[in-house]
């Protein structure tokens, strides 16, 4: 705690003082660029990946960066919430999903005897149970870890077909003010990856291009990246 501490006068003392503009503005509202979904990795940390400010990313972080297909009865309401605000509410033109390597959550999906005496991570991933299949039919013959690297990329992928199921989303894109975005992040290279539908793979994301928009979750042919 004394290294958060510091780190609050650190922040008042020297970083505030030179950006008291952008925090007065930020005190009268927020537009963001994008709803951001991502894990809750303290290893992930978006703005410093995308060289943003505080304001421009509307986040929703959990285990797994995890968005469970909307329900009426049985809705996630946190996620579900937090996409309706900022999809209707804050009408942000673009969701990304944002997947990271060697992921725990995604591990643990693979791995589910790893999870006992974990009711609530055992319990919240079920909503990716559809990752999981995905994997076990179609990739059984993969090393362990390159059955990791490509879940994490059908997990991204899965979860922007989740949220076409939301209502908000749903109208959303059929006003064409919306995009969705599927990217993996690599700790080990800081390269990030944007899923191409022209190439049906994830593909490192520079600084010539836009990242493509995510198709409908379907055939493509995953690779490690």
């Amino acid at each position: 705690m004394q290294q958060l501490v510091a780190g609050i006068h650190h922040f008042q003392q020297h970083v505030q003082p030179g950006q008291r503009e952008l925090f007065a503005n930020l005190a009268r509202g927020q537009n963001p660029l994008a709803l951001f979904v991502t894990c809750s990795d303290s290893r992930i940390v978006p703005n410093l990946i995308t060289n943003t400010e505080p304001g421009d990313l509307f986040l929703l972080r959990n285990v797994g960066n995890l968005v469970p297909a909307y329900h009426p009865l049985h809705a996630d309401t946190s996620s579900a919430a937090a996409v309706e605000f900022a999809v209707a509410v804050l009408k942000v033109p673009a969701i990304v999903v944002c997947g990271h390597s060697n992921c725990g959550a995604i591990q643990a999906l693979l791995h589910p005897e790893k999870l006992d005496g974990f009711p609530s991570v055992s319990g919240w991933l079920k909503n990716a149970e559809a990752t999981r299949r995905v994997v076990q039919e179609k990739y059984g013959h993969l090393s362990d870890e390159q059955r990791v690297n490509v879940a994490v990329q059908e997990n991204v992928l899965a979860q922007l077909e989740n949220l076409r199921t939301h209502p908000a989303v749903a109208a959303a894109l059929a006003r064409d003010r919306l995009a969705l975005y599927g990217w993996v992040y690599k700790f080990e290279t800081c390269e990030v990856f944007t899923y191409n539908p022209n190439v049906e793979q994830f593909v490192a994301v520079n600084g010539d291009e836009a990242p493509s928009l995510a198709t409908r979750y379907g055939a493509r042919a995953i690779q490690s990246i």
